[in-house]
């Protein structure tokens, strides 16, 4: 619109019978134009709408222009369209008022914000982007919301509400720098203030309400029923095992649980999932009789079992001894896994422990009540020595079936400390069951049986008093053992070591593998033990010199030997056994 038009416009309205100059026109024309002063905020209307902007009359002498970007909705713009805009100016270079929708909309938003803080009200806002300590929220102005004011519980997850509207409070105004702090935890808590007031009035423990997962830890849940958190335990969550929380609920969650112990004084609650069901255990003696054989999945393992689920919230536990009737399984792991679906047999049941023993080597034949056919006492098998200890040997008589071979059955004569003496690890032998024990699975072998006892032809011939010729076997601190012709040992006791120095010790007598003549001084037929003795035989042999040849005590080494006997250096027993070689008919005398 011209200045002209303009101002013969208001000529008009003043009436047309009215003459004024063109003087008094441009007056009254400026006083209409004081009203627009910039800062204001008036009423404008679209009367043209082009590519990036429109056009706009706010009865001014000439329209002013906003930016398209300026709208929320450029696309549903009209001509005719009324906004409040605000004047930055009333005129620019090209004498037009220079306009602003988003500065009118800010000054409008502003004075709402203040009227509902000081109404103590709520606003809508949306959630703009993340910036420093919190975020940026639009609420017809830019506030700021702390994140500790996001949700009545810390969280460090603000990605998720980018651009989520929602109801908030204002917390705090500044008018002079125009600062906002708004806060969404504030209304949440004063609704949730009025919510526990409802729950505390109406709550019962054994009443079953609803709840809303708000937190997962390791040991349980926490579940908002209304204004209050209640722990959920993991041992409350399902009749059956649970090793996490997150198995049954996540966070978020909208969930029935019943109140299972409430105390007024320190608002806390006690909360259970499972007590919504009827317990499992209750019949599982009758569902599950002992002795029947049932289908489950393995659903853990520890070092010494596995747990089978037989059906939702009923789990029992396999040993690993009760896997395999020949296999020495160390973990279950050897033989099942995670999420197998096996058969087990029901060997115990206990409800009021809420425990099933279960066994997968049941379901199975047992080979050890075969054992007794297939090796009867003193049959001779062929094995492998698959183990030793000190106790004895291990023998595989067939896959998972040992023998037990003990030292005290291993040789007949030898006294042996330990089984690696005789045998060695994956040796093959050939050994005589003496024992057959099928109930505690135990089998007896024996290796000395193979051969005939030498101890009965000890008993027929050797009698006390006896002289006999043995080879020394073993060095010991009270003596040494000496072996007889038949493989039997003997002691010679560190008091029958002979020679004329009693307190001589055995090393400093006896060398092993040495040959000498002892008397059999006693045989013990239960002990199975012969007492052997050098000085009894020396004895014997002294007294026979004496009484039959004339050999004086004081004749033998370093004497001059009677005539016809062997030399210098040999010893009474020397003596004796060269004179009965002598041939026949002779004698030391000529």
């Amino acid at each position: 619109m011209s200045e002209d038009q303009s101002i013969l416009d208001i000529s008009f309205d003043l009436g047309s019978d009215v003459e004024i100059s063109t003087e008094e026109l441009s007056t009254i024309f400026d006083s209409a134009m004081k009203d627009f002063r910039e800062g204001e905020v008036v009423v404008g209307t679209i009367v043209d709408i082009a590519s990036d902007r429109v056009l706009m009359d706010i009865g001014y002498k000439s329209e002013g222009t906003i930016s398209l970007g300026e709208f929320s909705e450029p696309s549903a713009l009209s001509i005719g369209d009324e906004f409040e805009v605000y004047i930055e100016s009333p005129e620019d270079d090209a004498g037009m008022p220079v306009l602003s929708k988003t500065k009118a909309d800010r000054i409008k938003n502003w004075a709402k914000v203040q009227e509902i803080y000081e109404a103590d009200g709520t606003i809508q806002g949306k959630i703009v982007r993340r910036v420093k300590g919190g975020l940026k929220v639009d609420i017809g102005v830019d506030a700021f919301m702390p994140a500790s004011q996001l949700t009545w519980r810390p969280t460090g997850d603000l990605e998720r509400y980018m651009g989520e509207s929602m109801e908030l409070k204002i917390i705090k105004l500044t008018k002079r720098r125009r600062n906002v702090v708004v806060s969404r935890r504030k209304l949440l808590e004063e609704e949730r203030a009025g919510e526990k007031s409802q729950l505390l009035a109406t709550i019962e423990v054994g009443k079953s309400i609803p709840g809303e997962v708000k937190n997962i830890t390791d040991f349980g849940a926490f579940v908002d029923v209304g204004g209050i958190d209640g722990l959920l335990h993991v041992t409350d969550m399902s009749w059956g095992r649970v090793k996490h929380p997150s198995q049954v609920v996540s966070v978020g969650d909208k969930i029935d649980v019943m109140v299972l112990n409430f105390d007024p004084k320190s608002e806390r609650i006690s909360l259970g999932l499972k007590q919504n069901t009827e317990n499992p255990w209750i019949s599982t003696e009758k569902r599950y009789p002992v002795g029947s054989v049932v289908r489950g999945k393995v659903v853990s393992m520890t070092d010494y079992g596995a747990f089978v689920q037989i059906e939702e919230g009923i789990e029992g536990m396999v040993h690993v001894s009760e896997m395999s009737w020949t296999r020495r399984v160390k973990h279950p792991s050897e033989l099942v896994s995670i999420e197998d679906e096996i058969d087990v047999m029901i060997l115990s049941v206990s409800p009021s422990e809420e425990k099933i023993a279960l066994g997968i080597k049941q379901t199975q034949p047992n080979p050890w009540m075969e054992i007794e056919r297939k090796y009867p006492i003193g049959s001779e098998v062929e094995g492998v020595v698959r183990n030793l200890a000190d106790y004895g040997a291990f023998i595989q008589i067939e896959e998972g079936i040992d023998g037990l071979l003990h030292v005290s059955d291993l040789s007949w004569t030898q006294k042996v400390n330990h089984p690696s003496e005789i045998l060695t690890k994956d040796q093959e032998v050939k050994v005589k069951i003496l024992s057959i024990d099928t109930s505690s699975e135990k089998i007896s072998v024996g290796l000395k049986q193979m051969e005939e006892d030498p101890w009965s032809k000890v008993i027929a011939d050797v009698n006390i008093n006896d002289d006999v010729e043995v080879e020394v076997a073993k060095l010991v601190s009270f003596g040494a053992f000496a072996r007889l012709e038949n493989g039997i040992e003997g002691l010679i006791h560190v008091t029958e070591l002979g020679g004329d120095d009693e307190n001589q010790k055995p090393e400093e007598a006896l060398e092993i593998g040495q040959k000498v003549k002892a008397r059999v001084i006693s045989i013990d037929n239960g002990e199975r033990k012969i007492g052997l003795s050098v000085s009894a035989f020396e004895k014997n042999v002294s007294a026979d010199l004496q009484a039959n040849y004339g050999v004086s005590e004081g004749e033998g080494e370093g004497a001059a030997p009677a005539e016809g006997l062997a030399g210098a250096g040999m010893t009474l027993a020397d003596q004796l056994l060269a004179k009965k070689d002598e041939p026949a008919g002779e004698s030391s005398e000529g």
